[in-house]
């Protein structure tokens, strides 16, 4: 694994969100520039080496081997709401042109009904034809989930997003409330994705291409799984967003717009021609980073280096 570091270049760029998202107000990631290309490394400061080599997998993938053609041209996108005042969430809808929004929801220090606000904005700012899900990323438990989805049930959403943390609570949440539910941490994180599918915890499936190491380790799952999948980004930069926009266009369906427009959360990026979503749909296409631009997201160098002695602890441990 260090021969290959060795033969690849490695780029860090630090580009600030527009909003706070994750609780993350940059976005971290480090550019890899291989013979075949490029790909990205941009896993969240918070996670150690040995969930990072699935990040560094996908990175080395897109950078040092052929990924197959685009089936689809343009994938379907919804917007991505965080956790901000009502009077955004409604710009950022409206800004998008997507007919679906996903809303983060159950942020701990919000105040009581800032959720509710936000999502009556998104509603208006879809219309009546729009459709809302919700993400709370596990931080519910069940009995406040069940609380809460009953009383939002008049937004009539899509899908609830990891409302719970565990399976168990997963499989007793959708019989409470018959609300279709969605799995993304528990496939993601998961030794086991499969069990997620086996135990009827969830009714879709939320994959992102980093965490889950690659295109085609991505597709591999896709194929052995019986529920409509969503191919979702990791907050990447345009370069990493491809290898999330060609998984998506493979699909052999695609029911639910997937979560691939949040580079318009980012507020710049290293190509010129940003994967953002025109009219509720991003362009399958595959841009490489501006020399300007590395320059001008380069952050300082300490930080650069501690972002590139990530890589390098993650490439040790995929060893």
């Amino acid at each position: 694994m260090s021969r290959l570091l060795e033969a690849i270049e490695l780029y860090p760029v630090r580009i600030p969100m527009r909003h706070r998202f994750r609780r993350v107000d940059h976005r971290e990631a480090v550019l890899v520039r291989g013979p075949t290309g490029w790909g990205e490394f941009s896993p969240f400061p918070d996670y150690p080496a040995e969930v990072t080599t699935r990040w560094l997998a996908s990175a080395l993938e897109a950078a040092c081997s052929e990924l197959p053609e685009p089936g689809r041209h343009r994938i379907p996108v919804n917007a991505t709401v965080p956790s901000v005042s009502a009077e955004v969430a409604a710009a950022l809808v409206k800004e998008s042109g997507a007919n679906t929004a996903k809303v983060k929801v159950g942020d701990p220090g919000l105040p009581e009904g800032a959720d509710e606000e936000r999502l009556d904005a998104v509603a208006e700012a879809l219309g009546p034809d729009g459709k809302i899900r919700i993400d709370v990323n596990a931080r519910w438990s069940l009995e406040e989930a069940t609380e809460r989805l009953t009383s939002l049930s008049r937004f009539e959403f899509e899908y609830v997003e990891q409302p719970v943390a565990t399976i168990e609570e997963m499989i007793e949440l959708r019989r409470r409330t018959g609300i279709r539910l969605a799995a993304d941490e528990l496939v993601r994180l998961s030794p086991d994705p499969l069990r997620v599918v086996e135990s009827g915890a969830a009714d879709v499936l939320v994959v992102k291409v980093q965490p889950m190491g690659g295109v085609s380790r991505v597709l591999d799952f896709a194929a052995r799984v019986h529920l409509p999948v969503v191919i979702s980004s990791a907050l990447e930069t345009s370069v990493g967003m491809y290898s999330g926009l060609l998984a998506a266009s493979l699909l052999r369906d695609l029911p639910f717009a997937c979560g691939l427009g949040t580079v318009a959360l980012l507020e710049g990026d290293p190509t010129l021609e940003p994967r953002v979503g025109f009219d509720g749909f991003v362009e399958v296409k595959r841009v490489e980073p501006d020399p300007v631009l590395l320059k001008r997201w380069r952050p300082e160098r300490a930080r650069a280096a501690e972002m590139l002695r990530k890589v390098r602890a993650a490439a040790e441990v995929l060893t």
